[in-house]
């Protein structure tokens, strides 16, 4: 895999892109998940960019921020106007953002009607500038489910809208993690590792409380130390899909404490799982 830490692991930290970057390099990593507040911030020092990156061995392998859906068509249109000229700064082809704000049971035939159709402008726009929109599965989204994942990209039917793979969000909406792979391989093009100790600590990833300072940290564990069976899930990927989805970019997303030496472990372990897989 193409392995990527996020930028949103650092947010309450005191570090520059230049440490993290470093100790990416210095970690085996091959990417950076840029947080769209992160790049945003970053716009006043623009001798950081995709060159720059490259000088470590890394590349931005994602633009991850939150499209106003909702708001008048020309404020959208600018906001992602905006995130194409960040990506392109950065050297991203891919803007990650969220199918809506409420889950899919929650909408009437009018409102996912004009989700749809805002997803497909927002498509449409990026197209120019060859960049792929990337929808997230994950809870209180219109990407709660398998089923209303696959009736989303069926309807907005774009080439580049694709999909982030939030195993443990896929996990969380009762969706055997396997089968979901296979009936959503043919949008995903990144993937989210990121694991709980049990159900119970699930409200941990609530935005409310996951972008909080303050925010409760309990239940969030190392990727093979959860509820989740990662390993199960890698040699799966490499099993029955080899080499072409089991080398897509993925991104350990880890939200709690002790940032650096979690990232490295996990980073380490995945590592050495894949060459268990590819020498078995």
């Amino acid at each position: 895999m193409n392995l990527s830490i996020c930028t949103i692991s650092f947010r309450h930290q005191l570090i520059s892109i230049e440490e993290i970057a470093q100790w990416a390099q210095a970690n085996h990593f091959q990417g950076i998940e840029l947080w769209g507040a992160h790049a945003n911030n970053l716009t006043n020092q623009p001798h950081y960019d995709r060159h720059w990156l490259a000088s470590y061995g890394l590349k931005a392998t994602m633009l991850s921020d939150y499209l106003p859906l909702l708001v008048s068509e020309n404020v959208l249109y600018h906001k992602v106007q905006h995130l194409c000229r960040l990506a392109k700064h950065w050297g991203a082809s891919k803007i990650r953002t969220f199918a809506g704000g409420k889950g899919s049971h929650d909408y009437t035939e009018t409102q996912k009607a004009e989700l749809f159709n805002r997803l497909q402008k927002i498509c449409d726009w990026l197209a120019p500038h060859d960049l792929n929109l990337v929808i997230e599965t994950h809870p209180k989204t219109y990407a709660d489910s398998v089923t209303s994942t696959q009736e989303m990209f069926a309807h907005v039917d774009r080439a580049n809208l694709q999909l982030n793979f939030d195993v443990l969000h896929v996990w969380e909406s009762g969706a055997d993690i396997t089968r979901a792979l296979d009936e959503l391989l043919p949008h995903i093009n990144h993937f989210h590792f990121k694991n709980i100790s049990s159900e119970s600590h699930l409200s941990v990833f609530a935005p409310e409380n996951v972008y909080a300072a303050a925010g409760t940290r309990e239940g969030m564990v190392p990727i093979f130390e959860g509820a989740v069976d990662y390993e199960h899930f890698i040699e799966y990927l490499h099993l029955h899909h080899g080499a072409g989805i089991a080398n897509a970019d993925t991104s350990l997303e880890w939200f709690g404490n002790h940032c650096k030496q979690v990232l490295s472990r996990d980073r380490y372990l995945i590592q050495q799982l894949q060459q268990t897989c590819l020498s078995a």
